[in-house]
């Protein structure tokens, strides 16, 4: 049965991932070598994003597309780091991911460059390397789908989705350094049975990205992973939604841009990059990349 979306966003996180983000070299060949992208993606094996830089090269629009917006308060900052084109690659074992990796890579090539690769896993049951627990408040089921994809009949639109990456590097001796009371109230829940603590203090991460504390409600779909790559590691925080509102609502709150309270959890680590992408919905098996067709290079959809 046709889902009309790429399934692996509402799928639970595999044991392996892989985040490959590519900038386009050649314009020209973009509309075909996303075309012959789009008649090999699955949705579930990996999950491939647009970037406003390269819809607005194709001369289309996106409703709600944006670029990610780089914030800067009380001494924390998130960085804006656009790429063109972003596949989240999926495995249950790390050969499988090579393979798709190097695939990939070989469909795209001739237009798009990869321009980096961030690898992540699976830790114990959906732990950070923190040892918290992530993704404890996300909707399922229902709730789930209505808050990950775009709620539209619009033919090329309805089953997509907005999704934001950032990659947050941690301070392992900063954050060991804490008593686990202070590691606690920094996330508000205790890491020992993920209960919420009811005196958390307000830059608890608990209290400042509280969905239902928005006006409207922010409520997004996490899909975050651990990533490492030699002595540096952290979390790829990766969240689908209907839009970015929700998100940047979050964020705000969390660089302390509403009332100067900064979410604890700059105390001990940091975002690198910050980017923004939308998820074509899937049809006949492919990427429906019927919403591209308005642009001048035309990306035809599947037979």
């Amino acid at each position: 049965m046709e889902s009309g979306f790429q399934s692996g966003i509402l799928a639970p996180v595999p044991a392996f991932a892989s985040y490959l983000f590519f900038n386009s070299v050649d314009l020209a060949q973009a509309p075909a070598v996303l075309q012959h992208l789009a008649s090999k993606i699955d949705g579930q094996a990996c999950v491939v994003g647009l970037g406003l830089s390269l819809v607005d090269a194709l001369g289309v629009e996106i409703n709600g597309l944006a670029t990610f917006p780089a914030m800067a308060a009380n001494g924390v900052r998130a960085p804006s780091t656009p790429s063109d084109l972003v596949c989240w690659i999926r495995a249950s074992e790390r050969g499988a991911l090579i393979d798709r990796m190097h695939r990939i890579q070989e469909w795209l090539s001739g237009a798009f460059v990869l321009d980096q690769a961030v690898d992540a896993f699976l830790h114990e049951t959906g732990r950070d390397l923190t040892g918290y627990e992530d993704g404890t408040e996300n909707p399922e089921g229902d709730a789930a789908m209505e808050t990950a994809l775009v709620c539209t009949e619009e033919a090329g639109i309805k089953g997509s989705s907005f999704m934001v990456i950032q990659q947050w590097q941690h301070d392992f001796s900063r954050f060991s350094a804490m008593t686990g009371e202070h590691q606690d109230a920094c996330i508000g829940r205790r890491k020992s049975d993920n209960a919420e603590l009811a005196d958390a203090p307000e830059s608890a991460h608990v209290k400042r990205t509280a969905q239902e504390s928005f006006e409207p409600e922010a409520f997004l779909l996490r899909r975050s992973m651990p990533w490492a790559e030699g002595a540096r590691a952290g979390l790829m925080f990766v969240a689908f939604a209907h839009s970015f509102e929700p998100f940047e609502a979050q964020l705000a709150r969390m660089c302390g841009m509403e009332d100067g309270v900064v979410d604890a959890l700059f105390e001990f680590t940091r975002p690198l990059t910050g980017a923004y992408f939308w998820c074509p919905p899937m049809r006949a098996g492919a990427l429906d990349l019927r919403a591209l067709n308005a642009g001048s290079g035309a990306c035809h959809e599947p037979a």
